[in-house]
């Protein structure tokens, strides 16, 4: 069988709690379709350990969002997020992926 797979690329990112607004104001400006937020990442880094905070403090806490963009939108969401971590942590990490239904990934577009 055939799988028909688009090929994409997949963002992660890692960035503290009071980070989130700036990323989610990056990622509509570049118009990514879509996007997941893990809240309460836990994790181990150049900062130490940081532990997922359950409870009352979403903005002292790791947050991960993940993100399937075409490759033309990856340069300039890396380039923001490079200005962001100048000012503190954080860390992107782009993969290549395949997806199906691609029109779930396309702004603008319905599958």
């Amino acid at each position: 069988m055939a799988l028909d797979l688009t090929p994409m690329k997949m963002l992660q990112v890692v960035v503290p709690g009071d980070r989130v607004e700036p990323v989610r104001e990056l990622l509509t400006s570049v118009h990514v379709s879509g996007y997941t937020v893990i809240p309460n990442v836990s994790g181990m880094g150049h900062h130490g350990y940081h532990e997922g905070r359950l409870l009352f403090n979403e903005l002292n806490s790791q947050v991960m969002f993940v993100a399937v963009v075409a490759e033309d939108q990856v340069e300039p969401i890396v380039a923001g997020l490079e200005v962001l971590f100048e000012r503190g942590s954080g860390v992107v990490f782009v993969s290549d992926c395949g997806v199906r239904r691609y029109g779930y990934f396309v702004a603008g577009e319905t599958a």
